[in-house]
């Protein structure tokens, strides 16, 4: 059984990777529509972007608040987390 400050200090790592990287998933978007307005991308790219964005940031959300935050926590020390940019992709059929 855990300790409640060994439970806080995971819920800090969960916390402090989750703001991490839904920060990288914004950096995605950003570059997106800096593309857009360099005339690089049309508005049905930057449209694909913006819904890879929301499916990965779910899935981000999903894995940082569902589960045990210990595991969580543990697999994020251990690095095996994943991309969760790669996560958004849409699924072709």
């Amino acid at each position: 059984m855990s300790t409640r400050s060994e439970r806080r200090a995971a819920r800090e790592t969960v916390g402090a990777y989750h703001e991490e990287q839904l920060g990288e998933l914004v950096r995605h978007l950003r570059s997106a529509v800096e593309r857009f307005d360099a005339g690089e991308l049309d508005a049905f790219d930057v449209d694909e972007v913006v819904f890879q964005y929301s499916r990965a940031a779910k899935e981000l959300w999903k894995f940082c608040n569902l589960g045990n935050v210990e595991l969580t926590a543990r697999i994020i020390r251990d690095d095996q987390a994943g991309d969760w940019w790669d996560r958004g992709t849409r699924r072709r059929r």
